[in-house]
This record gives C-alpha cells, sequence and structure tokens, in this order.
C-alpha cells in the first residue's frame, strides 16, 4: 500500500481546500465543496472565503444568507457552521443524537429527569408564533415549568440540539454587528428537515463520507470523526469502501480516498494563505500534522489567526486600524517574508475596503 508522507498529505489537503490555486467558483458552489465552514465568529468565513476564491467579493456570502441560499447553524462538532440551505435540510437529522449528546455531556447535571421530548415540544410551542429569540429569551419562556436546570441549560439545548435553528441575519452579514436571533429551520428555509433514514440505512453517513474526503481526504476515519463529531460513520465507511482508494500515512494508518480526487505532487509550491480562526483546514482532522506542528496545534482551538507558508502553520496574523500584524512562530526566510508582507497587504485592503494596505511582520516568537 502506498505511503503518503506529510507533505503529500499536505499538498492534497491544500488542493481540496481551494488553498492551493484559488478557485473560480460561485460562493455557494465553495461552501458546498468545504462541507461547509466553522462559522461561530461570524466575520471569519469572509477571510475563509476571500483566501480561496478569486476575486471574492463579500456582497456575495452576505447575500446567499439573506436570500437563504446558506445558513448559520449548530451542526458539526456542535459548533456554529455555515452551509448550504440544501446540506442542512438532508444532513441535520444525522446529527441529532451527537447534538443532543454533546450538550448533555457539558449539562447532564442540570438537565436530570428532564424529559428532552417534551422540553422539545414546549419549545417548538413557543417559536410558533413566528418571533426570532435568543437563546436566553427562549429559556426564559420556558423557566417557569423548568426553574432546576437554569436558563444556559435550558437555552443550550434547546438551541443547539433540539430544535433545528438558523441563526438570523444580519448576524453573519459582513461589517455588521448583531447579537443571535434564532428561528426554527423550517420556517426560515419554508420546509421541513429530511426525515432520518430507516433504520438500518444511511444515504447521509454515506454522503458525509464522500464529501469529507472530496474537501479533505486522504484521510483517516477518526479525521472523518473529528470533522463531524459523528460517532457511528463505520457502517457508512464500509458500504462506500468498495469506491474507495487506501493509502497509509508514516504512522501506518490507514488513508481513505476519492479514487479520481487531486493528488498533487508533493513539490508543488503552495502559496502563502491567512487563515481565519477556527478554519476547518486544521480543525477537520484528528492528526493535524499534515498542516501544523505538534507543538503549535493549540493555536487551533484557541481562535488564533494562522498564516500558511508553504503549505504549513508559520504565523499568526491580527487587524487592528487597518494594519494586519503578522507574527512569525519561526525564523522567515527573506522571500517568505517577502511574500508573507505582500500577501498581508492584500488581506489589508480586502479588510479595509482598499482604504489600507499596510501590513507589519514583527519578529519571530520561535
Amino acid at each position: 500500500m502506498t505511503v503518503l508522507d506529510a507533505r503529500a498529505l499536505n499538498r492534497a489537503t491544500l488542493a481540496r481546500q481551494l488553498l492551493l490555486d484559488r478557485s473560480g467558483v460561485p460562493v455557494l458552489d465553495a461552501v458546498a465543496h468545504l462541507g461547509g465552514m466553522q462559522a461561530q465568529e461570524p466575520q471569519e468565513p469572509f477571510v475563509g472565503l476571500w483566501s480561496r476564491l478569486r476575486a471574492f467579493e463579500p456582497s456575495a456570502l452576505s447575500e446567499l444568507l439573506t436570500g437563504r441560499r446558506v445558513v448559520r447553524t449548530h451542526l458539526m462538532r456542535r459548533t456554529v457552521h455555515l452551509v448550504t440551505a440544501a446540506d442542512v435540510l438532508a444532513w441535520r437529522a444525522r446529527h441529532d443524537a451527537m447534538l443532543r449528546g454533546r450538550v448533555l455531556g457539558t449539562y447532564r447535571r442540570e438537565l436530570e429527569g428532564v424529559d428532552l421530548d417534551e422540553l422539545a415540544a414546549a419549545g417548538r410551542a413557543v417559536m410558533a408564533d413566528g418571533e426570532p429569540r435568543s437563546m436566553s429569551e427562549l429559556a426564559r419562556a420556558l423557566a417557569d415549568r423548568w426553574p432546576a436546570p437554569g436558563p444556559r441549560a435550558l437555552g443550550e439545548m434547546l438551541v443547539a440540539a433540539l430544535i433545528p435553528m438558523v441563526q438570523l441575519p444580519p448576524r453573519g452579514l459582513w461589517r455588521t454587528r448583531a447579537g443571535v436571533r434564532n428561528a426554527p429551520l423550517s420556517s426560515w428555509l419554508g420546509r421541513e428537515i429530511d426525515p432520518p433514514a430507516p433504520h438500518g440505512a444511511d444515504p447521509v453517513g454515506a454522503a458525509l463520507v464522500r464529501r469529507y474526503l472530496a474537501a479533505f481526504g486522504p484521510a483517516a476515519s477518526a479525521d472523518l470523526r473529528a470533522w463531524c463529531g459523528l460517532a457511528g460513520l463505520p457502517a457508512a465507511v464500509a458500504a462506500v469502501r468498495g469506491e474507495l482508494v487506501a493509502f497509509r500515512d508514516e504512522r501506518g494508518r490507514e488513508l481513505l480516498d476519492l479514487a479520481d480526487a487531486p493528488r498533487p505532487d508533493p513539490d508543488s509550491p503552495a502559496p502563502v494563505r491567512f487563515l481565519p480562526a477556527f478554519d476547518n483546514v486544521i480543525l477537520g482532522y484528528h492528526d493535524r500534522s499534515r498542516i501544523i506542528d505538534d507543538a503549535h496545534r493549540g493555536l487551533s482551538v484557541a481562535g488564533a489567526r494562522v498564516v500558511l507558508v508553504d503549505g504549513r502553520v508559520a504565523a499568526t496574523w491580527s487587524v487592528e486600524a487597518g494594519t494586519v500584524t503578522v507574527t512569525p512562530l519561526r525564523r522567515l526566510p527573506r522571500a517568505d517574508r517577502t511574500a508573507v508582507a505582500e500577501e498581508g497587504r492584500a488581506l489589508a485592503s480586502f479588510l479595509s475596503d482598499r482604504d489600507s494596505d499596510r501590513v507589519r511582520v514583527t519578529a519571530s516568537t520561535g
């Protein structure tokens, strides 16, 4: 079985993630190809798409949100993701058990004795008036009936798990600050989510395997679980295994992939790319060594924005008063510092609507 080293996996990942060459696909198609984008920080997907698409216009994503073609919702790993309307309708029921389990993992003591089906029905009854609500508003409406858990536990269970919800615009629109107002997905999109498959069938699981490998492969089953948070996918992997090819990484793990997916030459040049906080290109793997050193792994869960140099995390970045500041994690050769500064100027221009192209590359922290 062919062994793929970290550099080969890196270049495959960059190609699938539209980071090796910026793509000309429409924004909706990019969000679909990526299997959604982590979006707990509302403005971060704009940077993620700018780094992946040629001539990206932020208004295109804002219009997809207001036009109800993409939504902000709790999905993979119980985190807020930006996903297409078609995907959330198809995938949401498959995530129900995971979402409940993850909220219970945090609030099991508070929710002990609460009938979750009864709570869900009560929450839907409150939301049936068509009024968007914050999580705390919904919880307060039910607090007299369930006083013991407290508003945080009730709200999290209702909004993140029991009732498929969407975070309504203007939250998530370009250059807009707005609180979270929730509405049921079914009312926002005009149709119910797809029902669960009959017992023993898992077409959504099989689709998730294919979609994950298209955007993240070659990858191990543990990587797939890390991306979506679903533990019950072995049967789905087995169902599509006949379509897949297999490799091994340098640790001996089996990696699966779509047969016709791109696996570029490991020596393919990788341009500098600026990534937003919590980008799935890092979080979407159990073994993240293909793109980030173990010593820096904590950056990916701490919300640091990072810079890829030669395809790997090599710096962090921030922006203030129109100036993008880059802090290398190791000493960068002069050519790399020049490339980082050039891409940083382009990012500063994008973030400031072309009012500034200021960039500052500091000394290495390493």
